[in-house]
Order: structure tokens, then C-alpha cells, then sequence
């Protein structure tokens, strides 16, 4: 099985050792190919204003100065052309992917872009307890539980238009109480964040920051990995509401 792996907080990050560390418990074949640099909260995006170019860091190793999306796309359609990755693994993300924060995920996006090209793909996430940690966030339950969550994936039939997004709470390994698959969560109010601060110069600058939410919907996402299980949510990204297409039709039929 020849395994795609990659990220969105770049190619040095620890959480993409860590996956390899997982991936390297299912083949010996394995590929990175992640941004150059940290594209948090990039999204589904694209780069379509500047080139992209790859640097190589090794046997079946390299960078691209682009986002998540863009390393999936220039793995799969230029490094990788000749013999397309059998599974797609994007993480291990510093910090949660839960809930409505899968939309600005750029982890999430590359298991996405993985997903509309076909292949099996799958979004892990180490959730971590408090703001500031850095690269000091603890791995221990996304490396203790990494094998145990995407095993039963991989031996799933293939599902087309689908991805998977795991995410592991931020407790130690035995803490863990096991695995949950669940649905998407929302977060009960508007958590963003904006800290506003003044540089050396004089000028004001301001940083987007996400808050935590009180109110976890039970069931979800979110409630799980609160509890201290590892969720495992099947995501699809075809957007369609399609509950409303009668009344939406019926609008404009008026």
C-alpha cells in the first residue's frame, strides 16, 4: 500500500513525524509531500497567483510553498503521477479539528482534496489542553491510538465523494476511554477571538484567536472528545442542503 502523507503545519512540524511514526505500521511505502511552511486555517484554498515550487528533503520526501490543497495536488498529479498514493493521511494537526472548525482546516482540506481525487483519505487531529503550548504539545494519544482509529478505515470499502476526520483528546493514552464515531458537532456561539495589540512602531495590529465553547451537543464531535474518546466523523463535500431544494424551488416558482 503506498501511503500519501501531509499536512497543514508544514513539513518540519512534530505532528508529521508522529504520522509517519503511524503510517509506517501499515507500509513501507511512504510519501511526503507537505506545505513549507505553516498553512493553519487555510482552508480548501488554492494557489493561483504565484508559482509553486517543490524542494526535496529526501527518499520520497518534499516540500511545496503552497497550501495543504496545493501539496495533495502536486503530489498526486506530478510526483506521484506515474503511481497515484492507495490512502491519503493529513496530520498529525497541533491542536482540534471539531465541529464547524473543519471548514477552516486546512489538515481537513488536504484529506478533502485527497478525497475529490478519489483516494481513501483521512484528517487527523491531537487535540491539546491549553493556549500557548507551541511545538510543546503532547502527541502521546494521537501515537498510543493512531494505528487503532485508521485501521478499521482503511479496510473499508471505498466510498467515493468521502473523507474521515479523527481527532484525539488531550489526555494521556491510558486515560483514553476508547473510540467513538460521530457527527459533526457546532459550537454554540461565535468564538472568534480578536486580539488587538500595538507593535514597536506604534501601529495597531490585530490576531484572530478562537475560543472555547461551554455548550457541547451530545452526540457529536465534540461531546466525545470531551468525554475522552477518540472521534471518528465521516465527512462528505458535496454542500447540497437537501432538505431545502423544494422550498427553494417553490421560491422561485412563484
Amino acid at each position: 500500500m503506498r501511503i500519501l502523507l501531509t499536512n497543514d503545519d508544514g513539513v518540519h512540524a512534530p505532528g508529521l513525524k508522529v504520522l509517519e511514526e503511524i503510517a509506517r505500521q501499515f507500509s513501507d511505502d511512504i510519501w511526503i509531500v507537505a506545505p513549507s511552511e505553516e498553512q493553519s486555517g487555510a482552508g480548501h484554498s488554492l494557489t493561483l497567483t504565484r508559482p509553486l515550487r517543490i524542494r526535496k528533503h529526501g527518499a520520497q520526501h518534499y516540500s511545496v510553498t503552497g497550501t495543504p490543497t496545493d501539496a495533495v495536488m502536486m503530489a498526486v498529479g506530478h510526483l506521484m503521477k506515474d503511481a497515484r498514493p492507495d490512502l491519503i493521511l493529513s496530520g498529525v494537526n497541533r491542536g482540534a479539528n471539531l465541529a464547524e472548525d473543519v471548514t477552516y482546516s486546512g489538515t481537513v482540506a488536504a484529506a478533502m482534496e485527497g478525497a475529490i481525487s478519489g483516494i481513501k483519505s483521512i484528517a487527523l487531529s491531537q487535540v491539546y489542553a491549553r493556549e500557548g503550548m507551541g511545538d510543546a504539545v503532547p502527541f502521546a494519544a494521537a501515537q498510543a491510538w493512531g494505528a487503532k482509529a485508521i485501521a478499521p478505515i482503511i479496510a473499508m470499502p471505498p466510498s467515493r465523494r468521502m473523507l474521515f476526520n479523527v481527532n484525539f483528546p488531550a489526555i494521556e493514552p491510558d486515560a483514553v476511554k476508547g473510540i467513538r464515531v460521530v457527527r459533526q458537532g457546532f459550537h454554540d456561539v461565535d468564538r472568534t477571538k480578536i486580539v488587538e495589540a500595538t507593535d514597536p512602531r506604534g501601529y495597531r495590529y490585530y490576531w484572530f484567536s478562537l475560543g472555547s465553547s461551554d455548550a457541547v451537543p451530545e452526540g457529536s464531535d465534540l461531546a466525545a472528545v470531551a468525554e475522552g474518546y477518540v472521534t471518528i466523523t465521516p465527512l462528505h463535500y458535496d454542500l447540497t442542503q437537501d432538505s431545502a431544494m423544494a422550498a427553494t424551488m417553490a421560491a422561485f416558482q412563484q
